[in-house]
């Protein structure tokens, strides 16, 4: 048993000062008021001066300190290990467009690291596809000689797909390596005006994936179309989706007016500017709205450093990533700053943005057990400075990170 006492406990109605969390058998055993000594036998730990939030929960991240998602087969538990210093607790490891064999052994990898979870680690979740079906005009970042359009029929052929790029494969192909490693799947972002695309949402939706809206140029009568298929997630809200004006509001605006579908908002104060991150949150509150750092293998690299972002070269600036060519290419963001970015420079409340890092994402993915400081629920947890920094995280009650 665990007794950490002395921290501010943020709860998912408001702050408790001075307060005492216990840990008994991986669970949160119980929340007291006042700072106490706990059970005898107990492991008391003094964090008085401290923040406990839930652990953050990252749907959406490619990579970290150099090591990408698709560079191979052990890259996913890589990643889980590296994770907690920043007070994540669980994350989807988020993959770019690939050719099948790729994206075969990346799901094979996410398997591995659900069945054994290494001490130390983030608890790795469905992996998040940004996948082959997206537009190539909307592309961004993604390699455009992956990307492939639905077969024509979902449960047809697909012998008029483009056979272009890296190797010769369909958009069939890259199906049966999804409906093969099915479990392993969690969201897959599409564009629902690519031909097929929303038979294509109604088929995943059906076999049980979370289906999210991005790099797309849909308008914004085909997104509530999407949406009234089954869409329920928006990727990177504002990025790489047709915006919203005065006479065309877009994906942007069809995210903003759904209370069906949950917005992702990369909080590095680059993407999205502060003030638009406010105003979102005006139309679809913390309980809709996720934050995610779209973080990629540079990041906690220093500038000028080089990573990979699938099969190509990224490198980093002080703000954010690149392609060897400028594309701007996900972001360096850690969810710790996700964090601090919305408490300092969005100025939401603790509470709030906890509901954002981890409260939000757990509800929209299904997960009952964590996500919030409740009893009962599991001892996913970060313990920040007064400068909103981590120094302990606490996976599943064990100690992941330590100061």
């Amino acid at each position: 048993m665990i007794v950490l006492a002395g921290a501010d406990l943020v709860l998912p109605d408001r702050v408790l000062a001075s307060g005492t969390l216990i840990i008994d058998n991986g669970r949160i055993e119980a929340i007291d008021s006042r700072v106490v000594d706990g059970p005898a036998g107990a492991t008391r730990i003094d964090v008085s001066g401290q923040l406990i939030v839930p652990g953050f929960i990252d749907v959406h991240v490619h990579g970290v300190e150099g090591i990408d998602a698709l560079d191979g087969p052990t890259a996913v538990a890589d990643i889980a290990r590296r994770l907690p210093r920043y007070g994540v607790t669980a994350f989807c490891p988020t993959s770019v467009a690939c050719a099948p064999a790729a994206l075969a052994t990346f799901l094979a990898g996410v398997g591995a690291s659900q069945r054994v979870t290494p001490e130390r680690s983030s608890r790795v979740l469905g992996a998040h596809l940004e996948s082959n079906f997206i537009n190539p005009e909307w592309n961004g970042a993604q390699p455009i000689g992956c990307l492939r359009q639905p077969p024509s029929s979902v449960k047809g052929d697909d012998s008029r797909a483009k056979r272009v790029g890296e190797g010769e494969f369909t958009g069939r192909d890259i199906l049966e390596v999804i409906a093969r490693e099915r479990s392993q799947v969690g969201i897959i972002t599409l564009a629902p005006e690519l031909p097929g695309g929303l038979d294509l949402v109604r088929e995943f939706v059906a076999a049980g994936h979370r289906v999210s809206i991005g790099h797309t140029g849909a308008t914004y009568e085909l997104a509530r179309e999407a949406i009234a298929a089954g869409v329920s997630h928006a990727t990177h809200l504002f990025n790489r989706m047709s915006p919203m004006t005065a006479r065309a509001p877009g994906v942007v605006g069809a995210v903003l007016g759904s209370d069906e579908v949950a917005a992702e908002i990369i909080c590095d104060a680059f993407h999205v500017h502060p003030s638009l991150v406010a105003t979102a949150l005006r139309a679809k509150t913390p309980r809709l709205a996720i934050a995610i750092t779209d973080g990629t293998a540079g990041s906690g690299l220093p500038p000028g450093s080089r990573a990979r972002l699938g099969s190509q070269t990224l490198i980093v600036t002080t703000q954010s990533a690149l392609l060897e060519d400028g594309t701007l290419a996900g972001s360096i963001l850690t969810m710790d700053g996700a964090f601090r970015m919305l408490v300092e420079r969005v100025c939401l409340s603790l509470t709030d943005a906890a509901r954002m890092c981890a409260s939000t994402p757990a509800e929209r993915l299904g997960l009952t057990d964590c996500g919030r400081l409740e009893p009962g629920g599991r001892a996913d947890l970060a313990i920040l400075g007064r400068d909103l920094r981590v120094r302990q995280t606490y996976v599943g009650g064990a100690p992941a990170l330590e100061h």
